[in-house]
């Protein structure tokens, strides 16, 4: 089949900037070509070529300042473009079905969610119907989105798919493999944290992601283990070292801590697994209903135990006691530390949970399975359609 993925507005693909889906994108790819043609259709990018391809992808970048202009951009492609899809497959924006489908009336469509994008205030109910009915499939990256969807409009139930993301775990490798250890130790050195127990951070700092959660937490945890330092990696929002209140207000009570406290700024992605390799406990401490956030997948790939709030889908991927703890009391600093100061006293059965994290990785959580999920979506709308694979 020749199909076209359109990607969101905000950053480009490949994920040069990160982005969660411009990740799972890039990881599916090259698995998906071996079967069907790939167009993606992404955001442009100075750096990047407005078109390129490669075998059976193609990547055609499209400008827009506004999300408004970027869909319109897409739409004239669509029409002004000499290839028929055979399916438009729409990452996280329900709303832009009814509008490209307009440009591609006889090509099917299906829909990936990785955010609640079917709440009424992203989508009001009579376009979310029509965006419903006409997909194909939806697929979801948890079961917590997709148990949305099917509460709010039960009509869709037997078009969801929950496909979970995954991990290069050839490019995370744990932290025990002889190949990181070189790189683990000189980026500690780097930051002086030779001799410390990292808890690691990874992600945007925005009030919703709790970093200040965590900050309060290690005020107890740095009292009782004065090796314990907390490495903060990422920024405001991606490809920038902008600053808002809130990073601000952060940055400044931390250093009230005890123990050194370390604010990287965005990094490139590619250099993600220097970081991980960095970390003993990894938190995640999102406040808000997180579909799913992928820093799991990559922590089990570093092999780190995690300690994760209970919110959303992020409980998902945890296995309590055997690749993590789960924090009920989400926005608790006290519960928080205590499971922090659980691991850093319980170093091998922190270890144990980290081998089985990186376990449940190669086992569960590659591209490879996502891409043959998806492989098989693609099959049923093919054999629907009356389509000749290729």
């Amino acid at each position: 089949m020749k199909i076209a993925f359109i990607c969101t507005e905000k950053l480009p693909v490949p994920p040069i900037l990160g982005g969660a889906i411009q990740i799972y994108i890039e990881g599916i790819l090259p698995i998906l070509a071996r079967h069907h043609e790939i167009t993606v259709i992404s955001l442009y990018n100075d750096t990047l070529p407005e078109r390129e391809a490669s075998g059976n992808i193609r990547i055609l970048r499209v400008h827009g300042k506004t999300r408004d202009e970027y869909v319109k951009n897409i739409k004239n492609l669509l029409i002004e473009e000499d290839t028929t899809y055979d399916l438009i497959h729409v990452f996280n924006r329900p709303r832009w079905v009814s509008r490209l489908s307009k440009a591609a009336p006889n090509t099917a469509f299906s829909l990936s969610l990785h955010n609640e994008m079917m709440l009424p205030k992203k989508i009001d109910p009579t376009r979310a119907v029509e965006c419903i009915e006409k997909v194909e499939f939806i697929s979801t990256v948890s079961q917590f989105i997709a148990d949305g969807v099917k509460k709010l409009y039960p009509i869709a139930e037997d078009k969801l798919n929950v496909v979970y993301s995954a991990v290069d775990y050839e490019q995370i490798k744990p932290k025990w493999s002889e190949e990181v250890q070189q790189s683990r130790m000189a980026m500690r050195m780097k930051y002086g944290l030779e001799s410390n127990k990292i808890i690691l951070y990874i992600g945007r700092l925005g009030k919703k992601k709790g970093a200040h959660i965590l900050i309060k937490a290690m005020e107890k945890v740095m009292k009782l283990h004065p090796e314990a330092a907390l490495l903060f990696v990422g920024s405001k929002w991606y490809g920038s070292n902008a600053t808002d209140d809130y990073v601000i207000h952060i940055q400044k009570k931390s250093k009230s801590l005890p123990g050194p406290v370390i604010f990287t700024g965005f990094f490139a992605p590619k250099l993600i697994h220097t970081y991980y390799n960095m970390g003993d406990i990894f938190v995640c401490a999102s406040q808000w209903e997180e579909p799913l956030a992928r820093v799991h997948y990559e922590a089990m790939a570093a092999g780190l135990p995690i300690i994760t709030t209970n919110r959303g889908g992020n409980a998902e991927v945890i296995e309590e006691s055997k690749n993590g703890l789960l924090l009920n009391e989400f926005d608790n600093p006290e519960a928080m530390a205590g499971k922090i100061i659980y691991l850093l006293e319980h170093e091998e059965k922190g270890l144990e949970m980290g081998r089985y994290g990186r376990k449940m990785v190669e086992e569960k959580y590659t591209f490879n399975r996502v891409a043959h999920q998806l492989l098989e979506l693609f099959d049923i709308v093919s054999k629907k359609r009356g389509i000749k694979s290729s």
